[in-house]
Order: structure tokens, then C-alpha cells, then sequence
């Protein structure tokens, strides 16, 4: 109960009963106030200026999953992140007045079961994560006004570097499960227009409920590799997919998933040579694992990798990109960390230049499909 008094408790009345009535709830408008026998407030009693009393009840989580039970609540408020029992159980207890609640917390403990159950749903156009019924609002350093940025530079310089973005951004924290352990201010930057003599390419990862594409291009004056654009779009045809790929520059090689030689989203024909008939230029990529994550973590981390700030399903990805407690990686949400692996395995050699006529861009010739088999 500690928290709840030093916390909910001094926000609400004020940090001792001789100041009760200072805080949120004034004066005039605090009714009978019962303290529990560890000296916290358990129940509060708030007058509405309309007639009639509102009742505010406190309780810790350390009081466990069964101190929640046998009520109905209009509004509950969560302060800090529950343990999955108490989430549950004081969501059921909104069920018969359709009730309200509100999380409030740093997500310092990684994708839990109670971060999870947010991250169902589809990144809406601000790049917030909403599932049905729920809503999430991801609130940063940047977005409160009272701290400064000097003050700012001097709070994440202390702070671990696995901690960074939970702390300053809400981002969850994943610590050495991590794959990328790498801060997004050290790679994503605002989008630009790509220079027309930057070859391009681009890598798939295909399936029934997912097919992702991702666009690279690459400076070749200093090396820097530039993710552009993505594709995330599940339960469609290849056609589908093939049109969208076509609309971002019909000429630009690239690599797929090298299991599309064997199976098709739906029928378990050869899915590469139906895109290739849909008028594609792709050859599979290479597949190896680890060894395509030591390449990605190693231009992430030298600085020879960037990604457009407007890839939010690839910024989505990343965030979660992680290993279980046993060291294998987590199998969900990973499609377009799978393409930035196939760009890396191998993929880039293969970006391609258009042919130049006049001022207009033609198809490409210097990368042909007869010269990516031989």
C-alpha cells in the first residue's frame, strides 16, 4: 500500500491528513475519508456539485487478483503496470456498467501479457497500436513541456541504454532479449527525396495474413543504405501485391522469401513464379538466420543503415523484435524484420539502376534476370 498512499493517495488529497483537501479532490467537495490498518486511505467519499456522493476506492496491487473481485466500477484507474490477474479481473469488473479503465505506466517490464493484449490490432495513421476496445496512446519526454533539453540529454545519458526508449519514448523495454539493442535516434531520420542514381531494391516476405515488402536504396558514396518504403497488407492475391511493388518503379530487382519456391499463400504452387508472371523481377534470398542478424545489428550500429521516419510498420516491428528467455526468437510481427534481413543476405547486391533516356527513367538494364542466375 506503500505506492498508493505516496502516490494516488497524495495526488488526490495531499501528502498528509492535516492538507487533505489541497489536492485534486478541494475542500468543499471531500466527503467521510476511511483509512485501512496500514494507515492508507482504502475509501473516499467525493460530493458532486449535481447532488449525490461518487466513491473512490484504493487498493494495492499487492493485495493480489481476489481484492479486486465482487465489485462494479464505472471508472478504474491502474497506476503503474498490473500483474495480468489484477488486469483481468478489474476489467471484468467494468463489464456490467461498460465501464472505463486507464493504464498509466512505463513499460520497463517488456512485452507482458498486459502490453500484448494492446498490440493486437493494426497501427492506426498517427502509428498508435489499437485493438478492439482498446486504445493506446504512447506518450515520450518530447511531449511534456516542463522538461528542457538540456535536462532531457542529462536524463538519458544516465539512464542504460536498454532503458532508453521505455523511459523516454514508452517504447517497451526488452533488455537483452533485444535483438537490436540500438537506440531509434541513432538511425531513423525524416524522409527525403531518394536521388535518381541510387540504386534500389527490395525484399519480400510472403503469406496468406501478411505479405510485407521493403524498398532499400543505397548511396553508394558512402555506403549508407536507406529503408524508404514499405508494403503490409495481408489476405490478398498476389496480383494485389504485385501492382503495389510495380507503382513504386517497375524496373527495381528484387529477393523474396526463399520458401516462396516451394508453396503459394493459398494453394502450394511455386508462389515466386506466380509473381514472376505478374511481371516481377525476384529470385530467392538467402536464408541464413544469424548470420543475416549480425549483418543488419552491424550497419544499424556503424551507422550504415537508415530508415525513413514514415515506416511505421517497420518501426513497429523493431520495437518487439526479440528472443525468448531460451535464446530463440519470437516468431510474431517479424515480416519486415525478415525482408531487412533478406536485403542483407545477399539482397543489396542486386539493387538496380534504370536506364537513363533523356530526362525520363526507362526499364532497368544493368540488373536482368539472366544476369542474377549466372
Amino acid at each position: 500500500m506503500k505506492n498508493a498512499r505516496e502516490i494516488l493517495q497524495a495526488k488526490l488529497l495531499g501528502a498528509s491528513e492535516s492538507v487533505w483537501g489541497t489536492e485534486l479532490i478541494p475542500r468543499d467537495c471531500l466527503g467521510r475519508v476511511q483509512t485501512g490498518s496500514s494507515g492508507a486511505v482504502d475509501r473516499i467519499e467525493v460530493k458532486s456539485r449535481h447532488g449525490g456522493t461518487s466513491v473512490l476506492m484504493l487498493k494495492s496491487y499487492e493485495q493480489g487478483r481476489k481484492a479486486f473481485q465482487g465489485t462494479e466500477q464505472d471508472v478504474i484507474l491502474l497506476d503503474e503496470e498490473p500483474p495480468y490477474g489484477v488486469y483481468t479481473e478489474a476489467l471484468m469488473r467494468t463489464m456490467t456498467t461498460r465501464g472505463l479503465m486507464l493504464l498509466t505506466f512505463t513499460p520497463l517490464q517488456g512485452v507482458s501479457e498486459v502490453v500484448k493484449s494492446f498490440l493486437e490490432g493494426e497501427l492506426d495513421a498517427e502509428g498508435m497500436r489499437s485493438a478492439p476496445g482498446r486504445f493506446v496512446v504512447r506518450a515520450g519526454w518530447d511531449d511534456v513541456p516542463h522538461l528542457d533539453e538540456g535536462v532531457k540529454a542529462e536524463l538519458l545519458a544516465s539512464i542504460p541504454p536498454y532503458q532508453r526508449d521505455a523511459r523516454s519514448k514508452g517504447v517497451p523495454q526488452l533488455g537483452s532479449g533485444a535483438i537490436y539493442p540500438i537506440p531509434e535516434s541513432d538511425f531513423v531520420v525524416d524522409d527525403f527525396e531518394l536521388p535518381g542514381h541510387w540504386p534500389r531494391v527490395y525484399a519480400m516476405d510472403v503469406g496468406w495474413r501478411r505479405t510485407a515488402v521493403l524498398w532499400a536504396a543505397k548511396n553508394e558514396e558512402d555506403g549508407v543504405v536507406y529503408l524508404y518504403s514499405e508494403h503490409y497488407q495481408g489476405e490478398s492475391l498476389p496480383l494485389v501485391h504485385a501492382s503495389a511493388i510495380q507503382a513504386r518503379g517497375d524496373w527495381i530487382p528484387g529477393v523474396i522469401d526463399p520458401a516462396a519456391r516451394a508453396r503459394s499463400q493459398r494453394d502450394g504452387q511455386c508462389l515466386m513464379d506466380d509473381y514472376n508472371e505478374a511481371g516481377l523481377w525476384l529470385q530467392p534470398a538467402e536464408s541464413e538466420l544469424e548470420s543475416g542478424i549480425y549483418r543488419v545489428y552491424q550497419a544499424l550500429a556503424t551507422g550504415r543503415l537508415k530508415v525513413f521516419r514514415s515506416l511505421r510498420n517497420w518501426l513497429d516491428e523493431y520495437r518487439y523484435y526479440r528472443r525468448d528467455e531460451s535464446g530463440r526468437i519470437v516468431k510474431e510481427r517479424d515480416h519486415l524484420m525478415d525482408c531487412t534481413r533478406y536485403l542483407y543476405n545477399g539482397g543489396l547486391r542486386l539493387a538496380g539502376l534504370p536506364e537513363e533516356t533523356g530526362t525520363d527513367w526507362g526499364r532497368a538494364r544493368r540488373v536482368t534476370p539472366e544476369s542474377w542466375m549466372g
